[in-house]
């Protein structure tokens, strides 16, 4: 399968991989960047990969294949990967990357049920199948379910929520009322019916697209799962090790800028109180005053990159 990694130059000028360095990338996805931080750290450097998706390790092990013992896959998530790290006698690391998008993988595979471009079952899970590496139970929630079960005001605060849809009451409207004609099991019909409800030149991208990232974001808890990795992610550094991590939306975006400022402070007390009593002490600096954009090359070659923005934090 064709993939291209997002930002990759980038994200390898900012961990500069070095021999003997060992280095986590949370969302391993189907390899590219593992690769790359493979190649940078020859020869003996190492990558311990973390993905919720089987189906995409499977792939990344066959483009790793020709580094030999120098990378680990983990079935699990990054929000837990100091307890996965745990167990594979890991306690300590020199780079962290989270590429926080969907993989192709995921979006041109019908029966995963990520995008409106291909018709398939309401699914969106991330982590169907099972390992023993888990340290958490496998999502049995779906995007079917939440779309057929959910009340309309629920639905309403989902898209709006985790879609920033402006339509998000008129969309769960029609999707409630659909519903009661016949179930919604097919992308095809949520796009449609969403289709329906907005209206024409509303917005420059497919009228479905806000509402299919919501639902996924839902259903995979994405940005608790995000806060969670930014507070282990940290620890796990060496010295001088930098946190890059790559989002392609706003929600993902605020999260991670606002992580980032707050660790990076000398005071987290509030605003008006007149003595600092935090003693809080700064554990980051961050690299990146502004977030990574990608070239206009790259979005021409993988215009999947066009909404990447990448930010670094480097342990203090």
């Amino acid at each position: 399968m064709h993939h291209i990694p997002v930002l990759c130059h980038e994200v390898i000028d900012f961990l500069k991989p070095k021999p003997n360095g060992v280095y986590i990338d949370g969302t391993v996805g189907l390899g590219g960047h593992s690769a790359a931080i493979l190649e940078n750290s020859a020869p003996d450097g190492r990558v311990i990969g973390i993905d919720l998706d089987v189906e995409a390790l499977a792939i990344a092990k066959g483009r790793l294949g020709d580094f030999g013992g120098r990378y680990s896959l983990v079935n699990g998530n990054f929000a837990e990967m100091d307890v996965l790290l745990e167990r594979h006698s890991v306690h300590v690391v020199d780079g962290i990357l989270f590429d926080l998008g969907v993989s192709s993988l995921q979006l041109d595979t019908p029966h995963r049920g990520f995008s409106f471009n291909h018709t398939g079952p309401l699914d969106m899970r991330m982590n169907v199948g099972r390992s023993l590496d888990r340290t958490s139970e496998e999502t049995t929630l779906t995007a079917l379910e939440v779309v057929n079960d959910s009340t309309m005001e629920v639905l309403a605060d989902i898209f709006r929520r985790y879609g920033e849809e402006r339509f998000a009451k008129q969309i769960a409207g029609r999707v409630v009322q659909a519903r009661q004609q016949e179930p919604i099991k097919t992308t095809a019909q949520l796009a449609e019916i969403v289709k329906r409800a907005v209206p024409q030149k509303a917005s420059k991208v497919h009228p479905a697209t806000r509402v299919f990232q919501a639902l996924r974001i839902h259903v995979n808890t994405e940005l608790e799962n995000l806060v969670s990795g930014l507070d282990v992610a940290i620890p796990l550094l060496k010295s001088g090790g930098c946190l890059c991590v790559i989002t392609f939306h706003s929600l993902e975006d605020r999260i991670v800028k606002h992580r980032f400022q707050t660790l990076a402070r000398t005071c987290i007390c509030p605003p008006k109180t007149p003595i600092c009593i935090c003693e809080h002490n700064p554990s980051v600096e961050i690299i990146t005053k502004r977030p990574v954009l990608p070239s206009g090359t790259e979005i021409q070659q993988n215009p999947r990159a066009r909404s990447a923005k990448l930010r670094v934090a480097r342990k203090l």
